[in-house]
């Protein structure tokens, strides 16, 4: 008779337990891609240049975020 060792599996971290670091980048992460979602409707269901305009917010989402997370402590 064989004993096989099954692993359990672990628990994923809950939003409460992440860190204000982790919750800003998933944030910024999320807005960016909304934006480029809204960005590639926009260009194929009403017009090409809002599509164009909106799509230039997903690095400037990027930017931003890199900007605000610089100082943030990653502990």
């Amino acid at each position: 008779m064989s004993t096989e060792i099954v692993p359990q599996p672990t628990a994923r971290p809950s939003w409460s337990t992440l860190s204000s670091y982790h919750k800003t980048k998933i944030a910024f992460l999320a807005a960016a891609f909304f934006s480029f979602v809204l960005s590639v409707s926009l260009w194929f269901l009403v017009d090409q240049e809002v599509g164009l305009f909106v799509g230039l917010w997903v690095p400037a989402i990027h930017s931003l975020g890199t900007l605000v997370l610089v100082g943030e402590d990653t502990k």
